[in-house]
């Protein structure tokens, strides 16, 4: 979800509203406003072209009316994009921010055009040029946000230094006969719209499995992925994994540690997702699993299968499953920790006395020369595992509770202040 300036001025009135409540406590009366003049401002209906593809560029037309009592001095209009589209040229009476991706939210590009000119009542406006956008190679799923305001809207908390545009300075212009749009009486100060961009575009989901090779009462380790291989990158709607690759293991095997982004479904049988609800293009999420072998099963073997989600952009599907082999070799008496598959190896080291570490943070005997050696298998730390319910993957990090606690709590203490927990550094 795309966190807007109009959002945060929410945000700022709501605090006011609780100062509000806070004077009041102390029998004090904030000054009424009931006889101020009000803004009406209204977005007419917003669309854009079909069939956006890749490189190409597309116009965004915009216009609104003041349905307020009272002329406007100023206003300003922004347009808010997520990574697969960009700004190509902007006016110099518009600023660009940038702002990286944090909490469940994509980065994305904030143009914001200041007009400093009079907006009378009951008439449609528009910008004398159309702003356009252009569609990157990894377009796909994108959001356009547009928003009208009676206030400058621009930046975010952590948002990097604004860049001005290049291009000549643009005014707004009325449109005769044109119908006004019906705003929204909650907030009368700022009207917004958003469209969902469907590029015509592709993006190749792919899963990769793993070959393990060891001895009866080895632990080896899998190393399966899922890829995104482009050209478009994917976003979902917030709170949801991209995919749920489903991984079945080996007959014969105990999972002794699970990836932190899965979740058991049923016996040798795991559930995983993605990190965040959207996947860049060229991104890999790996799933690393800690096996021990405990027999020897013919034909033993596991898969990896992408989730049953619709996909419609995914026209390979080829590539959708792959499988988990598994080589127990030996007579099956215990050896030493095996080789790790779907992507590195370890193996054991004779001698007498000798001990080798293999999996995760596990030792395996061996039985070399007539000495032998004791091995244990093992895991340290505590493995983590998803939610269900459509949500991301938990990565083990923690609870954020005690922020949203401290925040309550100083409301609770009566101090006047509103603590906002505005923003998370979940840079990646």
């Amino acid at each position: 979800m795309l966190r807007t300036a109009t959002d945060r001025h929410t945000l700022r009135k709501t605090a006011g509203a609780i100062g509000a409540v806070a004077l009041v406590a102390l029998g004090a009366t904030p000054a009424a406003a009931a006889d101020d003049p009000q803004p009406g401002l209204a977005l007419s209906p917003v669309s854009v072209a079909d069939g956006i593809k890749p490189g190409s560029s597309f116009d965004v037309p915009l216009a609104f009316t003041n349905k307020g009592s009272a002329a406007l001095d100023k206003v300003w209009l922004s347009y808010n994009v997520t990574r697969g589209l960009a700004h190509t040229e902007l006016p110099s009476n518009c600023l660009r921010y940038e702002i990286h991706s944090y909490d469940e939210a994509p980065s994305y590009s904030d143009a914001v055009c200041e007009f400093d000119q009079t907006v009378e009542p009951g008439v449609v406006y528009a910008p004398e040029k159309t702003l356009t956008l252009k569609a990157q190679d990894w377009v796909l799923y994108d959001k356009l946000r547009v928003a009208v305001t009676s206030y400058n809207s621009g930046g975010d908390d952590g948002a990097e230094e604004p860049v001005r545009g290049t291009g000549p300075a643009v005014k707004l212009v009325e449109q005769p006969g044109a119908t006004p749009g019906a705003g929204n009486a909650d907030h009368p100060d700022w009207d917004a719209a958003n469209v969902e961009i469907a590029a015509d575009n592709t993006a190749d989901f792919q899963v990769t499995g793993g070959k393990l090779t060891g001895r009866v009462g080895d632990t080896v380790t899998l190393n399966a992925k899922f890829t995104n291989a482009g050209p478009g990158w994917v976003l979902k709607p917030g709170g949801n994994s991209v995919t749920k690759p489903l991984i079945k293991m080996p007959a014969g095997t105990t999972v002794t540690k699970a990836s932190g982004f899965c979740k058991k479904v049923g016996s040798g049988i795991y559930e995983c997702g993605t990190s965040q609800s959207w996947v860049d293009e060229g991104e890999v999420t790996p799933y690393t699993f800690t096996l021990k072998i405990n027999k020897v099963v013919s034909g033993a073997k596991g898969s990896v299968a992408l989730g049953t989600e619709s996909r419609p952009f995914d026209e390979n599907k080829a590539n959708d499953t792959a499988d988990i082999t598994l080589d127990v070799t030996g007579d099956g008496s215990t050896g030493g920790t095996g080789s790790t598959g779907g992507g590195g190896s370890t193996s054991s080291t004779g001698g007498s006395g000798t001990t080798s570490t293999g999996g995760s943070g596990s030792t395996g005997g061996s039985t070399t020369g007539g000495s032998s050696t004791t091995g244990t298998s093992g895991t340290s730390g505590t493995s983590t595992s998803s939610t269900g319910g459509g949500d991301l993957a938990s990565t083990g990090s923690g609870s954020t509770l005690p922020l949203a606690g401290a925040a309550a709590a100083a409301l609770a203490a009566g101090t006047g202040a509103v603590v906002l927990v505005r923003r998370r550094a979940a840079r990646r």
